[in-house]
């Protein structure tokens, strides 16, 4: 008897959810997998921010357009189709004939305007982006956590000791300071039904790499979804992050599993998954995943080149163990 695929629900935004994806991805040469990513939908920045300003988007796109790309099938016309996708139109030269209006297609990718525009003809996001799926041969599945997009609000305690609250995603991920609380606009917003279903019905839920503040912890801000998260019989993996970024700036390896806690209390998480050279010293994150319930893994997961990016080969390669242990 065939052994069912593992089931695997990856939650994230933009390059470290594509990171994981094209991971598991890897994995999939060993283990049988059936994977699904959650994705947040709180981006207000560049092609997505002046959709959702211009043309009011049910959902910002651009995260949702990473995800389908990460999990393209390798047949040549797939590929290509989700490098189109993937393809940012430039900004044309500055000297322009008398009478012709500004470029508004600079700066957007061809793959939200697809996004955008299947939405729109077909009025259920979930479709558009299964719809998109097809069309990459998407070895995989991609929902949005929220059936319209949100706002990301924080409050930041800021050099001058003074804590300012910052409205937005992209001003969120580039405030200096240190955030001490952190909002969905409106706090409850409606959770995407699939989203939820395939939380229910996981054997494993991963978390991160990521942004940590604009596109790890908001999956935890849905009530729904978080509910569900907390209810799901699967495993939870916890992937983190080679080094701080700005918003996370003075937030240590620990920090940053205890801020998973403060978020979502009720949170037990089974693994934590590490690369020693950047995690630092081992036993405050050790401690901090204990905390959590889980067991830390230490593997090789960042490019070789030495920058802070994770490799998805090695990150694929670290997620095979654990991902296919016994159930």
């Amino acid at each position: 008897m065939t052994a069912a695929p593992i089931r695997v629900v990856a939650f994230g935004g933009g390059h470290g959810l594509s990171a994981s994806l094209r991971a598991l991805r890897h994995c999939t040469h060993t283990l049988d997998l059936d994977v699904t990513a959650i994705v947040t939908v709180g981006d207000d920045g560049g092609s997505s921010g002046r959709l959702r300003a211009e043309r009011d988007a049910l959902l910002p796109p651009g995260d949702l357009r990473q995800a389908l790309a990460a999990l393209a099938d390798d047949h040549p016309t797939a590929r290509q189709t989700a490098s189109l996708m993937q393809h940012r139109f430039a900004a044309m030269p500055e000297q322009r004939p008398a009478g012709r209006s500004p470029d508004s297609l600079a700066g957007h990718a061809v793959g939200n305007l697809l996004l955008l525009g299947l939405i729109e003809m077909l009025g259920d996001p979930v479709r558009a982006l299964d719809h998109a799926a097809a069309m990459v041969g998407a070895r995989g599945r991609v929902l949005p956590m929220a059936l319209h997009a949100v706002g990301i609000e924080a409050d930041i305690h800021d050099s001058q000791d003074h804590t300012i609250t910052v409205r937005g995603q992209h001003a969120v991920a580039v405030a200096d300071g240190r955030v001490t609380a952190l909002r969905l606009v409106p706090e409850n917003p409606p959770a995407c039904p699939e989203a939820i279903e395939a939380v229910r019905g996981a054997d494993w839920l991963i978390f991160g790499p990521g942004s940590w503040y604009t596109s790890v912890l908001p999956h935890l801000l849905v009530p729904e979804l978080a509910a569900a998260i907390v209810a799901s019989p699967a495993r939870r993996l916890v992937t983190l992050n080679l080094s701080a970024d700005k918003e996370t700036s003075g937030l240590s390896t620990a920090d940053h599993l205890a801020a998973l806690h403060w978020y979502l209390p009720e949170l037990r998480v089974d693994a934590v998954l590490a690369d020693a050279k950047w995690a630092g010293e081992p036993e405050p994150v050790r401690a901090a995943a204990q905390a959590l319930g889980a067991e830390l893994v230490l593997a090789p997961v960042a490019v070789a080149d030495g920058s802070p990016r994770h490799d998805p080969e090695s990150l694929g390669v670290a997620l095979v163990p654990v991902l296919g242990a016994a159930r």
